[in-house]
């Protein structure tokens, strides 16, 4: 491929400004060191733990650079072999090795005029870093098995590690030399547990992603909040992906979150769950031993604000539970006249106590709605189903 056809690739590589939230002074001074920095050339190496933002602070750095509008090419050092990682790299010739069966440019020649991404940096093998250190000095091409230089490729180098390499020079398993080649700017990305601020509009930017109409309970917020996530940004997607899938009536509490993080809540919290949860039991105990009647005891109740709508979301809960998802079927249970079927359902739709029925359905399966290529997933509004979509199911 000779230049113009790769100058010609480069327009078509340019990559969109990356979403990068927060507002923690932690992540405030990384986004003001990122935009002074991003004006130059230096080459920058990013550190981290996993998961907290590493690739999207890279990118961040070229879309604000005058090489926007060049390419952006990025290459995980630990997920290649020493051999493939070196044509990755620097290109290889027809037959270099087995299975070259034509030339192939490497991505430094393809990054050309724009910016290379080489993450996990730290997992290079000294072989490969004395290649890459030989390159950085002189900005030269030689693909594997060619016996000449291919070309000269002016390249900004960001590199992003989790590593510790002060620590692996000292062992002896990071060159010093390249150390400070890729090190002229450093920028370190803070974990989520030092920018816990940041985690409301991290989750909420992650359900919005997924297309899904979950909402979070101020309980279960603190929970999310308070928790110390050692699997950083990426842990924190995750989990809110699997909530919005889990979340079936559109509600996410303190029972809906994975064990993990209840396991880590504070006991403050718990306890208050834990009351909760007695009240919903008692009075589904007082309604199916007959004791009291809805209307006359829980009904009042809810209307002198003694119980909230969360006591009784989870007494519906406790009723469906005990129907196999019967609404109907719940009457008897909670000493409701048949006739005032309707009255009941009005009055759980009204208050935003309605939960779906289909989860404690035996067998059953929730409706997902194809969607369009590329569209986000997420369990979509319509398949959240009302106390009355089952009316005409119910005998």
């Amino acid at each position: 491929m000779d230049r113009q056809n790769i100058q010609s690739e480069s327009h078509r590589a340019a990559i969109a400004k990356p979403v990068f939230l927060g507002h923690a002074p932690a992540i405030e001074r990384v986004r003001a060191a990122a935009d002074r920095v991003a004006r130059g050339d230096a080459k920058v190496l990013i550190t981290g733990e996993s998961g907290v933002g590493k690739d999207v602070l890279g990118r961040y750095l070229h879309t604000q650079s005058t090489r926007a509008r060049s390419p952006f090419v990025a290459l995980n050092c630990a997920g290649i072999s020493e051999t493939l990682l070196e044509s990755e790299l620097f290109g290889h010739v027809k037959g270099s090795f087995t299975g070259a069966h034509r030339d192939k440019i490497g991505k430094l020649q393809l990054a050309h005029r724009g910016t290379i991404f080489l993450d996990e940096i730290g997992e290079m093998s000294l072989r490969m870093q004395a290649l890459l250190l030989r390159f950085l000095e002189n900005g030269e091409i030689q693909p594997v098995g060619a016996d000449t230089t291919a070309a000269r490729v002016d390249v900004r180098v960001i590199s992003a590690t989790n590593r510790n390499l002060p620590e692996m020079v000292a062992a002896g398993q990071f060159r010093e030399d390249l150390m400070y080649r890729i090190k002229v700017v450093h920028l370190h990305m803070p974990p989520l547990r030092e920018r816990a601020e940041d985690i409301r509009m991290l989750i909420q930017h992650a359900i919005d992603r997924t297309g899904s109409h979950v909402a979070i309970d101020e309980e279960a917020m603190e929970v999310l909040e308070r928790y110390r996530w050692p699997g950083n940004v990426r842990e924190l997607q995750n989990v809110v992906e699997q909530l919005a899938w889990l979340g079936h009536d559109g509600r996410i509490g303190v029972p809906d979150l994975p064990p993990a993080l209840l396991a880590a809540a504070p006991s403050t919290i718990m306890r208050k769950h834990e009351r909760r949860r007695q009240v919903a039991d008692d009075l589904f105990q007082t309604l199916t031993s007959g004791s009291h009647k809805f209307w006359d005891h829980v009904y009042a109740l809810f209307l002198n604000r003694d119980i909230t709508r969360h006591d009784m979301r989870e007494l519906v809960r406790r009723g469906l539970a005990a129907t196999s998802g019967n609404y109907r079927a719940m009457l008897h249970l909670f000493g409701i006249e048949a006739h005032d079927y309707k009255r009941f359902l009005n009055f759980l739709a009204a208050h935003d106590c309605s939960v779906d029925f289909r989860q404690f359905r035996t067998g059953a399966t929730v409706r997902i709605s194809p969607r369009a290529p590329g569209a986000p997933q997420g369990p979509p509004a319509s398949s959240i189903a009302r106390p009355s979509d089952q009316e005409s199911n119910v005998h």
